[in-house]
C-alpha cells in the first residue's frame, strides 16, 4: 500500500508598493515562502519578468529541488552498495522556453554531478547508480519534461 505525504507551504506576497497591480510596472514580484520549523526564503520572478535577481525564482528552485532529490537518492544508494562517497557537487543546467503569448515551460533539466570516491574500483558501480537514483527521485517523476544527468566520478586523492 502507498504511503500519502503532505507538504504545506505558506506564500505571502510582499511586491505591493501602495498601489497594488495597478498596471504591470506598478508592483514588485517578490515574495515570501514560510514553512513550520524552516527560515523563510525570500523570492521573486526571474529578473528577465521584472524580479528582483538577488532572490530565488520558482525557475531556480526547481532546478534545486531536481538536484538535490537526485543527490539524496545517490548517496542512499552508494551507502546501500558499500560505495563510500566523500564529497558531491552539481552543477544542474534547466532550459525554459517563454512562448510569445507569455506562457512557458522547460524543456529540459540536466544535472552534472561530480562524485568524489574513495575506491577506484567503484567508479562503474557508482556511475551506474546515478540511473538508479534518477528512478527513484519524487521530483524526477514528476516532471513532463526529461532530467538528464551527466556524472563524472573521480577518486579521492587521486
Amino acid at each position: 500500500m502507498a504511503k500519502e505525504h503532505q507538504y504545506k507551504t505558506a506564500l505571502t506576497w510582499t511586491g505591493n508598493k501602495g498601489s497594488g497591480t495597478m498596471d504591470y510596472r506598478s508592483y514588485d514580484r517578490n515574495y515570501v515562502i514560510s514553512i513550520d520549523h524552516k527560515a523563510d526564503l525570500a523570492g521573486s520572478s526571474d529578473s528577465a519578468f521584472l524580479g528582483d535577481k538577488t532572490k530565488h525564482n520558482p525557475e531556480d528552485l526547481l532546478v534545486s529541488s531536481l538536484s538535490s532529490c537526485h543527490m539524496l537518492w545517490y548517496l542512499h544508494l552508494c551507502s546501500q552498495n558499500e560505495i563510500i562517497v566523500m564529497d558531491y557537487k552539481d552543477n544542474a543546467v534547466g532550459t525554459m522556453i517563454e512562448e510569445p503569448d507569455g506562457s512557458g515551460r522547460f524543456t529540459e533539466v540536466t544535472l552534472n554531478p561530480v562524485v568524489t570516491i574513495t575506491n577506484k574500483a567503484d567508479i562503474e558501480k557508482a556511475n551506474s547508480l546515478h540511473e538508479q537514483a534518477h528512478k527513484m527521485c519524487f521530483i524526477a517523476n514528476s516532471c513532463n519534461f526529461p532530467v538528464k544527468h551527466q556524472p563524472q566520478c573521480v577518486v579521492e586523492g587521486a
